[in-house]
């Protein structure tokens, strides 16, 4: 019985596995879909990684597939922050009392055996 997708992407993976899945596909096939479906869930959620993984198991085994794809490209900054280790820079500092009022207060006592 096949597993399917879950995470905050699989409403866009299952659309396409419905949409393209076929009785009796080749392994090859298979995995074709599989990375199109895993890929339209990371692209259609932030949430969602940035690498397609599988384990194919078979009557001799399983077998995990690493990085079938990666279909987003790691973010890259111009440039390097460099701050002193525990300290952040402080643009500005503003404090602003919040007027609070006690409405109600009670007490009770617990029992304690």
């Amino acid at each position: 019985m096949p597993l399917l997708p879950a995470g905050s992407g699989q409403d866009a993976a299952l659309a396409v596995l419905e949409d393209r899945f076929q009785p009796n596909m080749t392994l090859e096939a298979a995995q074709g879909l599989l990375v199109e479906a895993i890929t339209a869930g990371i692209l259609g959620d932030l949430g969602s990684g940035g690498s397609v993984d599988a384990c194919v198991i078979t009557e001799t085994g399983a077998k995990m597939l690493r990085t079938l794809s990666s279909p987003t490209k790691p973010m890259e900054r111009p440039t390097q922050y460099r701050f002193a280790p525990g300290t952040t820079a402080v643009l500005s500092e503003t404090v602003k009392p919040l007027p609070l009022q006690l409405v109600e207060e009670t007490v009770q006592t617990m029992e304690v055996e």
